[in-house]
């Protein structure tokens, strides 16, 4: 069965990608990786993909999660594609400036517990197919 949500993960630190990575996989989704914004742009308008999901860093190289973030809605392919934003980012303004972007959750990263996210992810897009 190959048909298993797909979830874009956009995080440049290893450590982290790898946690998530292995636990989103155990839970039966498909991850695929992006180390910066632009790679992840590339996924999503070169490369065409259409994950479920999109987990988005927001310090990143080369475009930040917040470019990106804005070009997914401007995009009217993307543009509905549901975002949750993980950050270190955790100031009221930048929390204000994701939802404005229309993220549906944003986790700080000095707080993040990795089952929390898991299940967020889960209830998103396996309550929604």
């Amino acid at each position: 069965m190959n048909n298993k949500p797909t979830i874009l993960l956009v995080e440049d630190d290893p450590f982290l990608s790898s946690v998530l990575r292995l636990k989103l996989e155990k839970e039966s989704f498909k991850v695929i990786r992006a180390a910066d914004g632009e790679e992840a742009l590339n996924f999503l308008t070169e490369q065409g993909i259409r994950p479920s999901l999109i987990l988005l860093d927001l310090i990143l190289p080369k475009k930040n999660g917040f470019e990106v973030l804005e070009t997914i809605r401007q995009d009217p392919l993307l543009e509905k594609l549901p975002v949750i934003i993980i950050s270190n980012l955790g100031q009221p303004s930048d929390i204000e400036r994701g939802k404005a972007l229309g993220v549906i959750d944003y986790f700080i990263k000095a707080r993040l517990s990795i089952g929390e996210l898991v299940n967020r992810v889960k209830t998103e897009v396996l309550d929604k197919d």
